[in-house]
């Protein structure tokens, strides 16, 4: 079996990085024996005549998906053309989104043949080799589909046990270099499962309550892996790695016994951490720790069921400046009963905390408490429209604030935040900014430029390089490049050039013999990515 994996598109301001689930999901396919290919189109130019030309040269019996609501459209889209392409082909979709829509998602959008729920490493297992004869696919859990104009919902699976069992994410599979060349964290996870209910997230439902931890030796084995493709930064994502000061001494005293150097970051909690485990997280290479807050009010913290004390979030920050680290904190506005003075309540602990800090709208996702027990609530939901729930926007309203209100209140804070980006930006250049800042503001610039090189498939448009061009010199192909990239990228066009030799020096790109002339390609490598060839080579 042939199964061709969608990574859907995903916007720059969410800093995206090699997909974790979409890892772990085509590494279980490999495991029940299917052939996989990864389709990115995150670090890569989407359009319908690209994919007809993935299909053909791949010939997939499945194409799956993940998605999260925030792209779940654009997902069901790529699966809607793919079905317009060769209705044969089977198509799938897991992830939170559908895992908790599903008969919205079935009765609605025909393109999308079967959903997986919940942890599908299990489900993929059992699924694969019945995959092309639906009438046995009634007893396998964790699936939902249409028979006869119905749909059929088996029910969710049980969680997986032992995280242990399960293959490393099948990252080779994914464009590296691409990655690379971005320069985001990867992010891993230590365990799955959560044990607290906050009424905004719909992780304990998709992971479940208990917490299931990974060994530290799957844990170490997978960091090695990632440093293995050559990433330089880690992060931990899952909320509880924090939690347990005797494991994190584990992990970090193996981090330096296998002499593994790299930068990491970590999500936690207020109420887990300990000065111990933060000092022994520096010293192996922990630089910040990201704590999810949410706000400033006590009474608020209770209605959320968030399960922490302001004190503890105070204590948390202290420890980490103990440590040597950087603390980040973040805060949700538009909470159920949110008020103007919970609001600047919040706004007055997050200033007095002296650290970064930042607000997210509350998006009510399909699945968590706050959405499927909205009359229990001060609360109302402006939209269902899914791609306005990326969190940077208002699409709630309590009976004390409205849309305006909570705009207002985050426009201010950005205000501050952009008052000094700006200033930082007019020096760019003219030696009034400090060494770091304009390493910031030259961070900022390269990263639109590699994304916008990343998303409209440049190197492929331009990066064939006719032998008359290069008078007998292969390393002229550089240089040619660079202003080809300059003359159609808006910008510095010395940092378009800089970023460009950048990716080629680091080996991200690499020349490669192509007719009459060389073509610049992405590095790639045995039983790794397969970018598209140069046009004038194809």
């Amino acid at each position: 079996m042939r199964v061709a994996l969608i990574a859907a598109p995903y916007p720059l301001e969410e800093l995206p990085s090699p997909p974790l689930g979409l890892g772990y999901v085509a590494a279980a396919f490999e495991a029940a024996g299917c052939e996989v290919k990864i389709l990115d189109y995150i670090v890569s130019r989407y359009s319908r005549e690209k994919i007809a030309a993935q299909l053909e040269a791949f010939q997939p019996d499945a194409v799956g998906s993940g998605s999260v609501t925030m792209n779940f459209h654009d997902a069901r889209r790529i699966l809607r053309d793919v079905k317009a392409i060769n209705p044969d082909i089977l198509t799938m979709m897991g992830g939170p989104h559908v895992s908790f829509t599903v008969a919205q998602t079935l009765n609605h959008h025909p393109e999308i043949d079967v959903i997986f729920r919940g942890e599908s490493e299990d489900t993929i297992a059992q699924f694969v080799p019945v995959m092309a004869d639906p009438d046995r696919w009634g007893g396998i859990a964790g699936i939902a589909y249409r028979r006869d104009g119905a749909i059929v919902d088996n029910g969710r699976r049980a969680f997986i046990d032992d995280p242990d069992r399960l293959p490393l994410p099948a990252r080779r599979l994914m464009p590296i270099s691409r990655y690379k060349a971005l320069g985001f964290p990867v992010s891993m996870i230590t365990g799955r499962g959560c044990p607290y209910g906050c009424i905004f997230c719909s992780g304990r439902k998709m992971v479940g309550p208990k917490l299931r931890r990974r060994s530290t030796a799957s844990v170490l084995d997978e960091v090695e892996d990632i440093l293995d493709l050559g990433f330089e930064r880690i992060n931990i994502a899952d909320d509880l790695f924090a939690s347990d000061t005797d494991r994190v001494r584990d992990i970090c005293t193996g981090i330096h016994e296998r002499g593994l150097k790299f930068d990491w970051s970590a999500f936690a909690r207020v109420d887990t951490v300990t000065q111990e485990m933060l000092d022994l997280m520096a010293k192996a290479g922990c630089d910040s720790v990201s704590y999810g807050i949410e706000s400033g009010c006590p009474d608020m913290l209770k209605r959320v069921r968030k399960g922490i004390l302001i004190d503890q979030a105070e204590a948390a920050v202290r420890m980490c400046k103990q440590a040597g680290m950087q603390a980040h904190a973040s805060f949700m506005v538009g909470l159920p009963g949110e008020t103007l003075e919970s609001l600047e309540r919040t706004d007055a602990f997050a200033r007095s905390l002296d650290t970064f800090y930042g607000y997210h709208f509350l998006a009510p996702f399909p699945g968590t408490t706050v959405r499927e027990n909205i009359g229990q609530y001060d609360l109302k939901i402006l939209t269902d429209d899914w791609s306005q729930y990326h969190a940077n926007d208002a699409v709630v309203q309590t009976s004390a604030v409205t849309p305006g209100d909570l705009r207002d209140f985050v426009g201010r804070y950005e205000a501050d935040i952009n008052r000094r980006w700006q200033e930082m930006l007019t020096a760019y250049g003219t030696g009034r900014n400090s060494p770091s800042d304009e390493m910031r503001v030259e961070g900022h610039h390269r990263m639109h430029i590699t994304f916008a090189i990343l998303k409209n498939d440049l190197v492929e448009k331009l990066g064939f390089v006719e032998s008359a061009l290069l008078n007998g010199d292969p390393d002229a192909a550089g240089p040619v490049l660079e202003d080809r990239m300059a003359a159609v990228l808006e910008g510095d066009k010395r940092l378009i050039r800089k970023t460009v030799a950048d990716f080629v020096s680091r080996g991200y790109l690499t020349p490669e013999p192509c007719g009459n002339g060389v073509a610049w390609r992405w590095h790639r490598s045995p039983g790794r990515e397969q970018p598209l060839r140069a046009q004038a080579c194809a």
